[in-house]
C-alpha cells in the first residue's frame, strides 16, 4: 500500500512539473530506421564476422583514428568511414592465464583479455590495459606521430601488471584519464571487487583512497572523470570523478543511492607521517537532479548513468551534463541535468559535513577548520606556504580524513532537469552533447542512447521570462539493425559525426541531414534544428556568419519555430509539394483518405469543401481520424467531395493533401466482381481478369465488364485506370511472396489486428494525378 501511495505521489509530482514547465512532445520530428539511414548514406557500421563487441573507445582527432578495445583485439578505425581500411592487433590472454582463470571457477567466456583502458600517453604512444583473464595486464601501443606515419603496433617488451589500472571483470565500472604522464583512475582493484579506489599512478609514486574506508567510497559505480584547471597556476589543477555510491541511513542501513562528484589535486603526493601514499585532498559532494513536487517533496533522480563534459574556449569552465535515472523498482524515469563549474566549486568551498557515527544524521560542521583549508592544493594561489602535500600539518590531514563529504550539494543549472523522460518504455544508457551556434544564440544538442539501438537528438530551450524549460525532440535514429543497448557515444564536432558503440560493433552517424526536413522555408524553420537553416532554395547546413550563403536569404528560428514570421512572402513554390489525389470508395465499404505530414509533431485537421467554404470534419462513429489519414468506416454517397488535410505546427498552418473522393454504387461494383464463368455447383464466383492483360482467347464477357467499368467511373479518367487495376484487382492473382513486398497500406490486416487497421477498406480505389 505504501509503495502504491509513493508511486501515485511521484506521478503527481512529474505531472505537475510537466504542466508547469511545458510538457514535451513525445514524437520526434523525424524518425529514421536503420535501413533509411543506410539508404540516405548517413551511417556506416564496423563489424567483423565474429562480432565486434567493444569495451572502450578513444577518439584521436590528431591521428584521425578511432581506437576501439574489444575482446582479445584492438582496432584502429578510419574517422571518415569506420568500415574502411581498419587495422587490428590481436592481444589474447596467455594459455597460463586462461588455465588459472578456469581453475578459479570462471566461465570460459570471461577468461579472455577484454580491453578496458585506452588512453593517449604521449604524441606517439597509447597506454592500453586489459582484464587478462582476471589477471590485468598493461602495455603501450605505438601509433606514430601524425596521420602521415600509419603505425599500429603493440610493444610486448613493455608488458606489465595492470592491477590498479584495469579492473579484473570485463563489466566492472571504471573511469580513467591521463594528465601530465600520470594515470588517474577509479576502479575496483581486486578479484572479488571489495576494494574500490581512486588512484594516481606516476612513474615512481602513487596515491589512492584508504582501503576499506566506507566514508570515502562505499560500493561506488564509477562513471566518468576529467581534469579541470581552477586558475592559471598549474599546481592548483584538479581531477574530478563522477560516481554513485551507497549511503548509510541514520538507522545504519545501506539502502539509499546518491550521485557524487569527488575532487583531488593533480599534484597530491600524500602525507609524510600520516596518509602516506594516500590522498590528502580527496573531497566529495552530492550531485542533485530532481523535480519539484506539488507538496514541496522533490522527486530525485539519484542513479548516475553517464556523464559528459562539454569543453569550451574557457577550459576552466566546462559544462557538465549528467544522465540520471530513478532508483525505484516501481517507477523508472530518466533526466538530464546540467552543471557549471561555478556551482561545483561553490560546493567544494562551502561548509563540511559532520556525522558522529552511523546512527546520527549528517549536519554542517560548525567547529574550527584548520589551515590550510583541508582539500586544497599546495600551490601559489593558496599562499605558497607549502611546496608539497607532504608538508601539510597533521591536523589538516586528520580533518580531511574524517570529513571527506561537503555539506552543500551541487545544484543543476536552472534548478531543474533540461530533459525528462518518464514514459518507462525503454532504458536510457549514454549521453553526448554538442554546442551549436545558431542564428538566435547557442544551443546544447543532446544525443541520448537507449537500450534498443536508438539515438535521440534533443535540444533544450530555457525561457528566462517564464522560467521554464522546453524540450524539443528533433530526431529518433535507429543506428543498429537489431535492438541492442548502446554502450558508448563519442562525438566529433570537427567532423559532425557520432561514433556509437554496442555489442554488435561501432556505427558512425552524421549528426544532421537538413534536406530531410523539406525544401520549403516553413518546413526548415519548423524543424528548429540549430544545425539547419533555409538558404533561399532549400534546408541546408547553417554556418555562423554566413560563410556559404548570403545572410539575407537565411531563415532560422530555433527558439520559437515561428515559420509565419520567418517565411512570409517566401511560400510561392510550396504549393507544388501538396499531394493531390483522386480516391474511389464503394458505398457501405470503408475508405481511407491518406495524409502523412512530413513532421510527426504536426497536428492534422481535415476539412470538406462546401463551395467556397470549408467544413471541419469531426470524428464520430462514421468517420475517425487515424495516424494514416481519414477513415470512413461505412462510406456513404453523401461523402463524395473534395477534402483538405491541413497540418498545424507552432501556429503555422498549411495544406498537406487535397483528396477528391468519388463514391461508387455498391450494387454495380458487386455485379462487376461477380461476372465470370460458373462451374456447376460452384459457390464461389470467379474474379474478372485484368482488362489490360493481352490474351488472344480472352472471353468476350471481360470486354463487356471493362466497358461497364469505364462507364461507371467515367471515360475522362481512362488514363488512370491502369494504375487502379494494378493496385486493386491484378494483385489478387500474384503469389504470396510478391504480396509481401507491397506497402503495408495495401495488405489486408491479419485477424489479430485491432482498431482502425482491423477496419481497413475492403475496396479502396486510389489514383494519383499525373
Amino acid at each position: 500500500m505504501a509503495v502504491c501511495v509513493w508511486a501515485l505521489t511521484l506521478a503527481l509530482a512529474l505531472g505537475s512539473y510537466a504542466a508547469a514547465h511545458g510538457a514535451k512532445n513525445n514524437y520526434p520530428r523525424l524518425r529514421l530506421s536503420h535501413k533509411e539511414l543506410w539508404e540516405l548514406n548517413r551511417t556506416w557500421v564496423f563489424q567483423t564476422p565474429e562480432g565486434t563487441a567493444h569495451y572502450t573507445i578513444l577518439l584521436d582527432e590528431t591521428q584521425e583514428r578511432l581506437f576501439v578495445g574489444g575482446k582479445d583485439t584492438l582496432y584502429s578505425l578510419n574517422l571518415d568511414r569506420v568500415n574502411a581500411s581498419h587495422r587490428e592487433i590481436s592481444w589474447p590472454s596467455s594459455d597460463e592465464q586462461v588455465e588459472d582463470c578456469l581453475m578459479q571457477g570462471r566461465e570460459k567466456t570471461e577468461c579472455a583479455n577484454y580491453i578496458r583502458l585506452i588512453q593517449a600517453y604521449n604524441s606517439t604512444h597509447l597506454m592500453t590495459c586489459g582484464t587478462g583473464a582476471f589477471s590485468p595486464v598493461c602495455t603501450y601501443i605505438r601509433v606514430g606521430q601524425g596521420k602521415e606515419e600509419r603505425v599500429f603496433q603493440l610493444e610486448s617488451e613493455h608488458l606489465q601488471s595492470g592491477r590498479g589500472r584495469s579492473p579484473f571483470h570485463p563489466n566492472s565500472p571504471t573511469t580513467s584519464t591521463v594528465f601530465r604522464g600520470q594515470l588517474f583512475v577509479g576502479l575496483y582493484t581486486d578479484y572479488w571487487e571489495n576494494d574500490a579506489a581512486v588512484y594516481r599512478l606516476g612513474q615512481h609514486s602513487y596515491s589512492r583512497t584508504e582501503v576499506g574506508d566506507r566514508w570515502q567510497l562505499n560500493e561506488p559505480k564509477f562513471v566518468g572523470s576529467v581534469v579541470v584547471p581552477d586558475n592559471d597556476d598549474p599546481a592548483d589543477d584538479k581531477v574530478y570523478f563522477f560516481f554513485t555510491e551507497r549511503v548509510s541511513t541514520a538507522h545504519g542501513g545501506n539502502k539509499a543511492v546518491f550521485s557524487r562528484v569527488a575532487r583531488v589535486c593533480a599534484n597530491d603526493q600524500g602525507g609524510q607521517r600520516m596518509l602516506v601514499n594516500k590522498w590528502t585532498s580527496f573531497l566529495k559532494a552530492r550531485l542533485i537532479c530532481s523535480v519539484a513536487g506539488p507538496n514541496g517533496i522533490d522527486t530525485h533522480f539519484d542513479e548516475l548513468e553517464d556523464v559528459f563534459v562539454l569543453t569550451k574556449k574557457d577550459e576552466k569552465n566546462p559544462e557538465i551534463f549528467g544522465l540520471f535515472s530513478t532508483t525505484s523498482a516501481v517507477f523508472k524515469g530518466y533526466a538530464v541535468c546540467m552543471y557549471n563549474m561555478e556551482g561545483i566549486r561553490a560546493a567544494f568551498n562551502g561548509p563540511f559535513a559532520h556525522r558522529e557515527d552511523t546512527d546520527h544524521h549528517w549536519s554542517m560542521y560548525e567547529g574550527k577548520v584548520p589551515y590550510p583549508r583541508p582539500g586544497s592544493c599546495a600551490s601559489k594561489v593558496n599562499g605558497a606556504h607549502f611546496s608539497s602535500s607532504k608538508e601539510y600539518p597533521d591536523q589538516v590531514l586528520r580533518f580531511v580524513h574524517s570529513h571527506p563529504l561537503l555539506f552543500q550539494p551541487v545544484q543543476p543549472v536552472h534548478h531543474r532537469p533540461i530533459f525528462l523522460d518518464t514514459d518507462g518504455g525503454r532504458r536510457l544508457t549514454e549521453l553526448a552533447v554538442d554546442r551549436v551556434a545558431a542564428e538566435d544564440g547557442h544551443y546544447n544538442v543532446l544525443f541520448i542512447g537507449t537500450d534498443d539501438s536508438v539515438v535521440l537528438k534533443v535540444i533544450s530551450i530555457f525561457n528566462k521570462e517564464t522560467n521554464t524549460v522546453e524540450e524539443v525532440l528533433l530526431e529518433e535514429l535507429q543506428v543498429f539493425k537489431v535492438p541492442v543497448p548502446i554502450t558508448e557515444i563519442i562525438i566529433s564536432t570537427k567532423r559532425q559525426q557520432l561514433y556509437v558503440g554496442s555489442e554488435l560493433g561501432v556505427t558512425q552517424v552524421r549528426v544532421h541531414h537538413c534536406g530531410l526536413y523539406g525544401s520549403a522555408c516553413a518546413d526548415c524553420c519548423l524543424a528548429r534544428d540549430p544545425y539547419c537553416a533555409w538558404d533561399g532554395h532549400t534546408c541546408s547546413r547553417y554556418y555562423p556568419g554566413g560563410i556559404h550563403t548570403k545572410r539575407r536569404f537565411r531563415r532560422q528560428d530555433v527558439r520559437h519555430g515561428n515559420a509565419v514570421q520567418q517565411c512570409t512572402g517566401l511560400q510561392m513554390n510550396e504549393a507544388h509539394s501538396i499531394s493531390d489525389k483522386l480516391v474511389y470508395g464503394v458505398e457501405k465499404n470503408s475508405t481511407l483518405l491518406e495524409c502523412r505530414p512530413r513532421s510527426l509533431q504536426a497536428v492534422l485537421t481535415w476539412y470538406m469543401l462546401k463551395g467556397a467554404d470549408m467544413e471541419e470534419i469531426k470524428g464520430d462513429e462514421h468517420i475517425i481520424q487515424t495516424p494514416y489519414g481519414l477513415l470512413f468506416l461505412t462510406t456513404k454517397k453523401s461523402d463524395a467531395g473534395v477534402y483538405l488535410c491541413q497540418s498545424a505546427e507552432h501556429g503555422f498552418v498549411q495544406t498537406v493533401a487535397r483528396v477528391t473522393l468519388e463514391v461508387l454504387e455498391e450494387e454495380r461494383v458487386e455485379n462487376l466482381f461477380h461476372r465470370g464463368e460458373y462451374g456447376e455447383g460452384e459457390a464461389q464466383l470467379r474474379a474478372p481478369l485484368c482488362p489490360f492483360v493481352s490474351l488472344p482467347s480472352a472471353p468476350s464477357s471481360n470486354k463487356v465488364w471493362y466497358r461497364d467499368f469505364m462507364q461507371l467511373i467515367g471515360y475522362g479518367n481512362i488514363h488512370r485506370v491502369e494504375q487502379y487495376c494494378e493496385r486493386v484487382w491484378c494483385v489478387a492473382d500474384r503469389k504470396k511472396k510478391k504480396l509481401k513486398g507491397l506497402p503495408a497500406k495495401w495488405r489486408r490486416p491479419q485477424g489479430g489486428e485491432r482498431g482502425a487497421r482491423a477496419r481497413a477498406p475492403r475496396h479502396t480505389y486510389t489514383t494519383r494525378t499525373p
